[in-house]
This record gives C-alpha cells, sequence and structure tokens, in this order.
C-alpha cells in the first residue's frame, strides 16, 4: 500500500513539474486572438447552416405543400 501512494505522490510531482516549468502557455493577446477567430469561425458556420436549413425547408415546401 506504500508502494501506491509513493507512485501518487510522484505521478503528482511529474505532472505539477511538467505543468509548471514545461509548458509554454499563450499570452493574453494569443488568447484574446484565439478566442476570435473560434467566434467567428462559430458564427459563420452557424450562418450558413442557417442557410442550407432556409433553402431546404423552402424546398420541401414547394415538393410537400401542405
Amino acid at each position: 500500500m506504500k508502494k501506491f501512494f509513493k507512485k501518487v505522490a510522484n505521478y503528482c510531482k511529474a505532472c505539477y513539474d511538467e505543468l509548471a516549468h514545461k509548458t509554454t502557455w499563450p499570452t493574453w493577446a494569443q488568447l484574446t486572438h484565439s478566442a476570435v477567430v473560434v467566434l467567428s469561425a462559430s458564427l459563420v458556420i452557424a450562418l450558413i447552416v442557417f442557410c442550407m436549413d432556409s433553402v431546404f425547408r423552402a424546398l420541401m415546401s414547394a415538393i410537400y405543400p401542405s
């Protein structure tokens, strides 16, 4: 059982070392730029899906009038 806790402690230390010393974190400018890119792409994709839905709805209404 003691060996298990030692393995867990070593794992936690390795994780901390990786996050604190080996990981490169983005700057605030890089982070905001990435967020703007993701939001813009999401908006464009949402508009494309909306347009496709509208076209298909119009086609289905023309084919199957109610």
